[in-house]
């Protein structure tokens, strides 16, 4: 029975001593200071992770344009804004948070299948680089919209190629039974639609597979597909300047062997180099998934039926993959313990719910009450998808800069649960 070690493949995060660090700062000193549960983010790792995907399509022209929807702390896109990132996102929301940091509407894509006349509006009066279209409906509303304002758009037609991929089908998006794009044996009818709505000024095309892909065989079958409809469109007079291919490879959490970068690159910058065209790129868990980690206590261990529990301070309100998705994400303690015998413990939070279950069965050191755990890979679909469920406040994040570290988000009090109650 061996304890899994995520640090020995993440070159930010390593033991010192016998103290795990993120960078060169000990991550006992950050629960000690701010508490926990905690999301520590590397700086670095985020900073290597984009720079690597940019590089590696260095052959065509093309935008990272970052998906907000996987982290989207002010912080965070302020240092991706600052690389010089592009941005994919799917709520007006998420286009309130760059235009607050100051980002300019031209680096935005606005994704989504059910974007409201409201947020339309508001992309419109940002100037955005590029709206995709998942409906001949939204397709009519944005035209509205846009005709009202005086504007035309910049648009694609977000196709849904009808391939399967993504490791669960919560985060597989790109077949004929999701809910995503158009069909894409229908999609020029949509084109031709839009040539009829005179604001609106096609741009390209669009499309996602999903999340967390693992091979390239989906990536190829969508490629294959795309090219015909490329031909088919510049039949049809529609200028196809971006060729937007979504995001959606995969990470290592544990044993998971994704396809390598430069391989993906090669295969998309291939088959958009033949168009002349720009390629979109919208990652979001490959540049933040592995910079960040959970930082959780045990509370107390205790036996029901035979199995070992270690109940711990983090809850599915505050980091919910594994109960949403059956994620796993290796849990180790933050400080070495050679001298410790091994035991599998179910590990668990509090919340009143039994799928309140971050690993079942999991080997680690036998554990006190007090022992600071980590949880890895979590700065993707952590923080952004918890909650207030049980009343129970949303951790605190931290952004660790070489020897320093800043809370980036404030941990949640009592009184910022009921700020927007009224008796």
């Amino acid at each position: 029975m061996a304890v899994p070690n995520p640090a020995s493949y993440t070159p930010y995060f390593s033991y010192r001593r016998g103290r795990l660090h993120c960078e060169q700062v000990a991550l006992e000193a950050v629960a000690r200071e701010v508490g926990t549960p905690v999301y520590v983010y590397s700086r670095a790792a985020i900073e290597s992770a984009w720079r690597r995907f940019d590089r590696a399509f260095r052959s065509v022209p093309h935008t990272v344009c970052y998906s907000v929807k996987a982290c989207s702390n002010l912080a965070v896109l302020r240092l991706l804004a600052d690389l010089g990132s592009g941005f994919d996102i799917v709520s007006g929301g998420e286009l309130e948070r760059l235009l607050h940091i100051g980002v300019a509407g031209d680096r935005i894509v606005f994704s989504g299948v059910g974007k409201t006349r409201e947020e339309l509006r508001a992309a419109l009066r940002a100037g955005l680089k590029l709206i995709n279209i998942e409906s001949v409906e939204e397709l009519e509303m944005l035209a509205e919209e846009a005709s009202r304002l005086g504007r035309r758009v910049p648009a694609a037609v977000r196709v849904n190629p009808d391939v399967a991929a993504g490791a669960h089908p919560h985060i597989s998006t790109g077949r004929r039974l999701h809910k995503f794009g158009v069909d894409w044996t229908e999609a020029i009818a949509v084109y031709r639609r839009g040539h009829q709505l005179r604001v609106v000024d096609w741009q390209g095309v669009s499309v996602h597979l999903g999340s967390q892909i693992l091979a390239l065989r989906p990536f190829r079958q969508a490629v294959t597909r795309l090219c015909r409809l490329i031909e088919c469109l510049q039949r049809e007079q529609v200028q196809v300047r971006y060729v937007d291919f979504g995001g959606g490879l995969g990470v290592r959490y544990l044993a998971e062997r994704p396809p390598s970068l430069q391989a993906y690159a090669r295969l998309l910058a291939s088959a958009v180099g033949r168009f002349g065209g720009h390629l979109l790129l919208e990652p979001g868990r490959s540049i933040v998934g592995p910079a960040g980690v959970l930082l959780t206590r045990l509370v107390v261990r205790k036996r029901n039926g035979g199995r070992l529990f270690y109940v711990v301070d983090a809850g599915m309100n505050d980091f919910l993959r594994p109960a949403l998705y059956g994620a796993v994400h290796p849990i180790t303690p933050a400080a070495l313990a050679h001298q410790r015998r091994l035991v599998r413990a179910d590990i668990v939070g509090p919340v009143c719910e039994s799928g309140d279950v971050f690993l079942h069965r999991w080997p680690l050191p036998e554990g006190l009450p007090g022992e600071l755990l980590v949880v890895w890979g979590t700065g993707a679909y952590g923080f952004v998808l918890s909650s207030n469920y049980n009343s129970r406040p949303r951790p605190a994040e931290v952004l660790v800069e070489g020897k320093r570290f800043r809370v980036i988000r404030q941990r949640e009090s009592f009184a910022d649960l009921v700020r927007n109650e009224i008796l």
